[in-house]
């Protein structure tokens, strides 16, 4: 589009948009000819990614605001009239615009016939997933942004079965908000339409149902041990706090971020994976003397670990790390003889958790990067589900909720910490695992490239990547070459070609020799660009542990040198 082009779409967005406040920035906008801004702003609609729709809070079809959420709720609210008047339950976080978001989309539902189920406050996505479910709704929506920098936001949508909306239905909405982006859907409810539109409130019970569900998930119930716990001024503290106390366990807030806040005051980036954000947490955690510090992201969907450190301080687990120690907790919990269990993890997790589930007699499943896919995973299963994770510190433990749910991961954490207590702690338990399995470094590097030139880049640096794939990574050779886009796996010593079984999806994977690996592939959610490693190593029955963590540690090391090369490049 040119200069001109992104005028007209931001003149013709003014005559729609109901906020004072995005109108002005439109103004503004306009009266600056801020060709750049524009052009973010008005030359297109974001899609629904890995996780819905994620963007800036600002004006146009390109942001988060209350007019992009009203022809979403429309989209969705005209998919959803196809088969009748639907049951849509809505949520929303501690973000700025979070709540006036919900409302319209819920006025929305309601003008078209539907009848939308609000919370009447913040909420974490787990009790938003969990009530679509639980209160047998068609659909659901939580406004939410996740982990992303302060000044996002996002839409999330849930189908009837509980699960992250995927491709056709995804495709279909955007396609009803493609037909309706002229105009602004209104919010009263209309006659015309069978039914009287209506917006009511959450029960309150429902809450207390998902609390009795996640306590029945414990296999080792223990208690104490003394945590600290933080939702990164987020939502999770009021629903974990109650969670805890009914399973007779307590908490220590870290103060400064109990409540929430979409300023995000004491951190860079809301995101527990980012340097930085644990460090309140570890330091009221050092002066309690506590066994363990919990953090959930700011919607209560991510759970990041930590534990003291031998030399001092506190080590931060990865989310590999702790889905495998959940895995072989809670898969050697199962009754032997029963229907075989599955455990899924994504195509950028660690691939241990294939030995775990074989040594108990399980199915594995490795999906896409993206819980809608490994949610999929377990609806198409006939037994038990019991785990499915992503190294993202996303966990999901049985069927309570269909999606991440960093409040029930944190409770069964807590539990296996204090089972291991008394035999060396979470450490111990790591070290059980390498001598079982192997030891395992798993970890990524990434890149971030903004706005429409950064997201131009990535897709040149992913195609170049694809017309000539390296055949060395870190002095290793590259056995096996994995192209997720073309769904096809090749054998480079024999040129085999094998059929892959995922969605198409912008992923490059690199089998390298002695079992080591490195993916490539854009953020779903952020403007990145993203690479994965793994490095494993057998342990030698004699030698200390620690020798095979550090030939991992190594090997990790040596892949990591290489992506940032690449990255750099």
């Amino acid at each position: 589009m040119s200069l001109s082009d992104d005028l007209l779409a931001a003149r013709a967005w003014l005559e729609l948009d109901p906020d004072p406040l995005t109108r002005r920035q439109t103004l503004d906008l306009i009266a600056a000819n801020d060709e750049a801004r524009l052009r973010e702003c008005f030359a297109q609609r974001p899609g629904f990614g890995t996780a819905g729709i994620r963007a800036p809070i600002g004006p146009g079809p390109g942001c988060i605001n209350r007019l992009v959420a009203r022809q979403t709720a429309a989209g969705l609210g005209a998919v959803l009239l196809e088969t009748g008047p639907a049951q849509v339950v809505v949520g929303f976080d501690g973000r700025h615009g979070s709540r006036a978001f919900a409302q319209e989309i819920a006025a929305v539902l309601a003008a078209q016939g539907h009848t939308a189920l609000l919370f009447p406050e913040e909420c974490p996505t787990p009790l938003l997933a969990h009530a679509t479910l639980d209160l047998a709704c068609q659909a659901g929506v939580m406004v939410t942004a996740s982990h992303n920098p302060p000044g996002d936001n996002g839409i999330k949508v849930y189908g009837g079965d509980g699960a992250q909306i995927i491709p056709p239905l995804d495709r279909r909405i955007q396609l009803a908000i493609a037909e309706i982006a002229g105009t602004c859907p209104p919010v009263e409810a209309s006659e015309a339409r069978e039914g009287p539109g209506r917006v009511l409130s959450v029960p309150a019970e429902q809450e207390q149902r998902y609390i009795e569900q996640v306590l029945a998930l414990r296999v080792a119930p223990g208690t104490g041990l003394r945590c600290v716990y933080t939702p990164l001024h987020g939502v999770g503290w009021r629903s974990i706090e109650r969670l805890f106390a009914a399973a007779g366990q307590t908490l220590i807030p870290v103060p400064e971020q109990v409540e929430p806040d979409g300023d995000f005051p004491t951190v860079a980036l809301p995101n527990p994976e980012e340097p930085g954000a644990l460090d309140l947490a570890m330091a009221l955690a050092t002066r309690e003397g506590a066994d363990l510090i919990l953090a959930n992201d700011p919607d209560g969907d991510r759970l990041a670990v930590a534990l003291p450190s031998p030399e001092g301080g506190w080590r931060r687990l990865t989310g590999d790390e702790v889905g495998l120690l959940l895995a072989e907790r809670l898969l050697s919990a199962l009754s032997p003889g029963g229907p075989q269990a599955l455990v899924v993890n994504t195509i950028v997790s660690s691939s241990l958790l294939a030995d775990i589930a074989a040594a108990h007699g399980a199915a594995c499943t490795q999906t896409l990067t993206g819980f809608k896919w490994l949610a999929r995973a377990a609806l198409d299963h006939d037994g038990p589900f019991v785990l499915g994770y992503e190294e993202a510190l996303g966990y999901c433990v049985g069927e309570v909720v269909r999606d991440k749910d960093g409040l029930s991961a944190a409770l069964l954490m807590l539990d296996l910490a204090a089972e291991w207590a008394p035999k060396g702690g979470l450490a111990a338990a790591l070290d059980d695992l390498a001598r079982r399995y192997g030891a395992f470094v798993n970890a990524q590097k990434s890149i971030t490239l903004p706005g429409l030139e950064g997201a131009a880049r990535i897709r040149e640096r992913m195609a170049a990547l694809r017309a000539s794939p390296p055949a060395q990574i870190a002095g290793l050779e590259v056995l096996r070459l994995s192209d997720v886009w073309t769904s096809e796996e090749r054998d480079l010593r024999s040129g085999q070609r094998l059929p892959l079984s995922l969605p198409r999806s912008d992923v490059l994977a690199f089998g390298l020799e002695g079992g080591s690996r490195v993916l490539v592939r854009p953020s779903g959610t952020e403007p990145k660009l993203k690479i994965y490693v793994e490095a494993r190593s057998a342990w030698m029955e004699g030698e200390p542990v620690a020798q095979a963590w550090r030939r991992a540690s190594q090997g990790s090391a040596r892949l990591l040198a290489w992506a940032d090369a690449w990255l750099a490049a």
